[in-house]
C-alpha cells in the first residue's frame, strides 16, 4: 500500500471553492465545417486562484483565452434548456472502425474501483482496453500536462495556473469532465466504538486535524456524543502524504467550516499538516487506520466499506447529522447544480439542504479538447459517452453516486466540442 509513516511537510497550492457563476452566462461556440476552430464571447467570471492559505483571487492567466478553449465559464453553445433530459438515442453497442485498441491513463485513486469495473465492462463491449494506474490526482494532473497519458483522473479540478501550464502541450485548456460522485468519510479505529455511530461537526473535525483536540474523551467530542463511552486515549491522526484530490476536497470542507483551519492550513492537494501520520493513497490511509488503535483519518466511503472501517455522521450546513450515503451525495450535487459553472470547476462540499452530506466530492477525467491522434480521439470520446450513460448503472453497487441528469445533459455538449485535427472527434455511435 506504500504507506509512509511521516508528517507531510510540503505546502501545496490552494484550490479554493469556485465562486458562484450563473447558468445564464452565455458562451457561443462555433465549429466550422472546414477549420473546426472555436471562438467564444465571455461574460465576466470569477477567477480561480491557487495561492497559499492567505492568497487572494487573481485573474486567469492571459494564456487561457476564450478562442483557445471550446469550453469556458459560461454556458456552452447549444446548452440544454431547463428540464432537458439526457440523450438516449445514442448508445455505444460495440467496436467502431478506426478507433484505438487501447488507451493509457492514470491519476485519482478514489474512482479506481469504479473505473476498474467500467473499463472491464467496456473492453468486453468494444474491445478497447484502458490501462489505468491509480497513483493520485497530482500524478494525473502532471500526466495530462506532460501528455504522457491519453487522459487522466483527478478528484480536484485544474486551477488556472495548472491549465496554463498544461496548455503548451495540450493545445487548449484541459477539460474537467465529471464522471461520478462520492463521499469522503471521517473514519476511526477505536475499541468499543465499532458498533457505535460517532457524531462529528466541522469545527471538531478541524480541531482534531489541527492538533487542538488530542484525546478521544475531549469535551468537544463528548458533547456531540452523549452516552457514548469515549476512551481516555490519545487520538492518532492519519492523513494523505501524496498529492491528492481527496485531500483537496477534505481541506476545502475544513476551510469552509473553520476559520482557524482556513487561516492556519487552507486547502489544496497537499497541505502543511500540523499533526499526524502520512500515508499514500486511500488504500494507504485505510491500512494505517487498521494498524493504529485510536486513530482517525479520512478516506473515500468505498475504501472504508471495503476495509470494514466505521465512519462518523457529520453535521451539515442545515444543522442535521447526516450518515454518508449515495442519497446524501446526490442531494449535495443537486443543491450545487444550479450555480455550477460550465467548465465544472467547482466543489460540492458544505452544500445547502437538510439531506446533503457535507463532505461530498466530484471526480473528473482530464481530457485535452484538441486531439491530434484520430484513433485515440474516437476511442476517448466514445468511452466518455459510455461512462456518463450506460456506465452509471454500475456506480451504486460500488458506493458511488450516479451523475445527476443535469450534469449528463451538459456533459454531452462537452463531448461534442472535442475535436481532432479541427473536426469533431465523437462519431455519434
Amino acid at each position: 500500500m506504500n504507506a509512509t509513516r511521516r508528517t507531510d511537510p510540503r505546502p501545496g497550492p490552494r484550490a479554493p471553492r469556485h465562486a458562484g457563476l450563473w447558468w445564464a452566462l452565455v458562451l457561443a461556440v462555433l465549429l466550422t465545417a472546414c477549420g473546426g476552430s472555436a471562438t467564444a464571447t465571455l461574460a465576466p467570471t470569477a477567477p480561480v486562484s491557487s495561492g497559499g492559505a492567505a492568497s487572494t483571487a487573481t485573474s486567469a492567466p492571459a494564456a487561457i483565452t476564450a478562442a483557445a478553449s471550446p469550453l469556458a465559464a459560461g454556458t456552452p453553445a447549444g446548452s440544454p434548456a431547463a428540464g432537458a433530459t439526457p440523450d438516449t438515442s445514442i448508445k455505444i453497442t460495440g467496436s467502431y472502425s478506426g478507433e484505438a485498441a487501447s488507451l493509457n491513463a492514470n491519476g485519482a485513486t478514489f474512482p479506481q474501483p469504479l473505473y476498474s469495473k467500467w473499463f472491464d465492462e467496456y473492453a468486453k463491449l468494444t474491445g478497447v482496453k484502458v490501462n489505468y494506474q491509480g497513483n493520485g490526482s497530482g500524478a494525473g494532473k502532471k500526466a495530462i500536462a506532460d501528455q504522457t497519458a491519453d487522459f487522466a483522473g483527478s478528484d480536484s479540478f485544474m486551477t488556472d495556473q495548472e491549465l496554463a501550464a498544461a496548455q503548451a502541450k495540450c493545445g487548449a485548456p484541459v477539460l474537467n469532465f465529471p464522471t461520478t460522485l462520492g463521499a469522503i468519510v471521517v473514519t476511526y479505529n477505536v475499541q468499543g466504538l465499532e458498533q457505535k455511530k460517532l457524531k462529528l461537526d466541522g469545527p471538531t473535525i478541524a480541531g482534531i486535524f489541527l492538533g487542538d483536540i488530542t484525546k478521544w474523551n475531549d469535551p468537544a467530542l463528548t458533547a456531540l456524543n452523549p452516552g457514548v463511552p469515549l476512551p481516555n486515549q490519545d487520538i492518532v491522526v492519519v492523513h494523505r502524504s501524496d498529492g491528492s484530490g481527496t485531500t483537496d476536497n477534505f481541506t476545502s470542507y475544513l476551510s469552509a467550516v473553520s476559520d482557524k483551519w482556513k487561516g492556519a492550513v487552507g486547502s489544496g492537494t497537499s497541505v502543511n499538516w500540523k499533526v499526524g501520520l502520512g500515508a499514500s493513497g486511500n488504500q494507504g490511509v485505510a491500512g494505517e487506520l487498521k494498524n493504529n488503535p485510536y486513530s482517525i483519518g479520512y478516506v473515500e466511503q468505498n475504501y472504508a466499506d471495503q476495509q470494514k472501517l466505521p465512519y462518523a455522521d457529520v453535521k451539515n450546513k442545515a444543522g442535521v447529522f447526516v450518515t454518508p450515503s449515495l442519497a446524501g451525495v446526490t442531494a449535495a450535487a443537486q443543491a450545487a447544480a444550479p450555480s455550477a459553472p460550465a467548465d465544472f470547476r467547482f466543489k460540492i462540499v458544505d452544500a445547502d439542504g437538510a439531506t446533503s452530506y457535507p463532505i461530498s466530492v466530484l471526480t473528473y477525467l482530464l481530457v485535452c479538447p484538441k486531439q491530434t491522434n484520430q484513433a485515440k480521439a474516437i476511442a476517448i470520446t466514445r468511452l466518455m459517452w459510455w461512462m456518463i450513460h450506460e456506465g452509471q448503472q454500475y456506480s451504486a453497487a460500488l458506493d458511488y453516486a450516479p451523475l445527476p441528469p443535469e450534469f449528463v445533459v451538459r456533459e454531452e455538449q462537452v463531448i461534442r466540442t472535442i475535436t481532432v485535427n479541427g473536426q469533431p472527434a465523437f462519431p455519434g455511435k
